[in-house]
C-alpha cells in the first residue's frame, strides 16, 4: 500500500500506542511511535513529521508542554498537532487550541472518526503548502488553479460538519452575484470568490461536536467558535495572495457599528470584500438548516439585513442583495 503520510504517534500507554499505530499503518500511513514527551520532541525535531497525534495525560512532560515546545521550534512550528485523549472538558480543549493544536480525538478511538480527522488535516496542510508555491505566479491559468485548490480546502473543512456542507460555496455564489451588480472589477471578484469559499476555514480548529451541537451553545463554546476568523487569518496570512484573502476572512464577522468580532472594527475600517461576505454569510446561514433550528427562509433573511441596513451591514451591499432576491429571482445553487 502506498505511503499516505508521515505521522508521529505519542502515548505513554503501550497498548494505546500500539492500537493507534496499527490503525494508521493499516490505512497506509508511515507511523513512528514515541512512548513519552521527550522522545517525541527528539523524534519530531530531527525528522519532521507531517502530523503529530499527541496524548495529553503523560508523566514528566504532558501533551500540552510537548505541543508548546513543538510550536516554539522552527523545524516543527507548522506541523499540525491533533490531541488524542480521554479529556472531554471544553476548557481543556480551549487550552489545547490556544497552544496551537488543530483538533481533538477522544479515547476510546472510533476508527473512522480518527482516520477522517487525520486525512482532513493532512489534506488541508498539503493544499495550503501547495498554494504557497502557486501564488508566486500571476497568470490567468494559475488563477483558475488557485480557485480549484482553495475550493478544495473549503470542501475539506465542510466534511467535518454535514449540517453546513456547501455553506461556503453558496456564500461565494451570492457574494459573487452581489459583486457583479456593484460592478467590481474581474480581478476583485476573483479575490472575493476565493475569500468566500474559505471564509470559515478557521472552524477546522473547532471541535466537530460543538459545530453540530443541536442545543444552545454555552459561553465557552460560543467564544471558541468566535475564534475562527482569527484562526482562518493565521492559516492564510503566510500565503502571498494577490488579493486580501486573509484580511477578508479575518473581518467577515465585523459590523459597521463596531458590534462585530474579533476586533470591533467600524465603517471604513472594514474591507469592502468583508462587507460583502458578511451579508452573503448571514443570508445563507438564515436560509439554511442548522442543527439547532430549521431554515428560517429568504423573507426572514431579507428582514434581517433590511432592519440592520447601515447599522451592521453596508447599505449598498444590502440594497443589491435585496434586488437580487426580490427583483431578479436569485436562488442559491443546490
Amino acid at each position: 500500500m502506498a505511503d499516505k503520510g508521515n505521522i508521529l504517534a505519542v502515548d505513554d500507554t503501550p497498548a494505546s500506542l500500539k492500537l493507534l499505530s496499527e490503525i494508521l499503518s493499516e490505512e497506509g500511513y508511515h507511523v513512528r511511535a514515541a512512548i513519552n514527551g521527550r522522545l517525541a520532541l527528539h523524534s519530531a525535531i530531527n525528522n519532521r513529521p507531517e502530523l503529530v497525534l499527541l496524548d495529553i495525560r503523560m508523566p514528566e512532560m504532558d501533551g500540552f508542554e510537548v505541543c508548546k515546545q513543538l510550536k516554539a521550534h522552527p523545524n516543527t512550528c507548522d506541523v499540525p498537532v491533533i490531541f488524542v485523549s480521554a479529556i472531554s472538558e471544553t476548557g481543556e480543549k480551549v487550552q489545547g487550541f490556544e497552544l496551537g493544536a488543530v483538533d481533538f480525538v477522544t479515547k476510546p478511538y472510533q476508527r473512522e472518526e480518527l482516520l477522517a480527522r487525520v486525512r482532513t488535516h493532512l489534506e488541508v496542510d498539503r493544499l495550503r503548502n501547495h498554494l504557497e508555491d502557486l501564488v508566486e505566479e500571476r497568470t490567468r491559468e494559475l488563477r483558475d488553479n488557485l480557485l480549484d485548490f482553495v475550493t478544495a480546502i473549503g470542501a475539506t473543512i465542510e466534511v467535518r460538519d454535514p449540517y453546513t456542507a456547501g455553506h461556503q460555496r453558496r456564500v461565494a455564489d451570492l457574494a459573487t452575484a452581489i459583486a457583479k451588480e456593484l460592478r467590481l472589477t474581474e480581478d476583485q471578484i476573483v479575490g472575493l470568490k476565493l475569500a468566500s469559499v474559505v471564509h470559515d476555514i478557521g472552524k477546522i480548529r473547532v471541535p466537530a461536536e460543538i459545530l453540530s451541537k443541536p442545543g444552545r451553545l454555552d459561553e465557552l463554546e460560543f467564544n471558541l467558535i468566535k475564534r475562527h476568523p482569527v484562526t482562518g487569518h493565521e492559516i492564510l496570512k503566510s500565503i502571498n495572495f494577490p488579493w486580501p484573502i486573509a484580511e477578508a476572512v479575518l473581518q467577515h464577522h465585523e459590523r459597521l457599528d463596531g458590534s462585530g468580532y474579533p476586533n470591533g472594527l467600524r465603517d471604513d475600517e472594514i474591507l469592502h470584500e468583508a462587507k460583502i461576505v458578511a451579508v452573503a454569510d448571514v443570508v445563507e446561514a438564515m436560509v439554511s438548516h442548522r442543527p439547532y433550528r430549521a431554515g428560517l427562509g429568504v423573507d426572514a433573511a431579507m428582514e434581517e439585513i433590511t432592519a440592520n441596513r447601515g447599522k451592521m451591514y453596508d447599505p449598498l451591499v444590502v440594497d443589491v442583495c435585496l434586488k437580487l432576491f426580490r427583483e431578479q429571482g436569485y436562488t442559491f445553487p443546490a
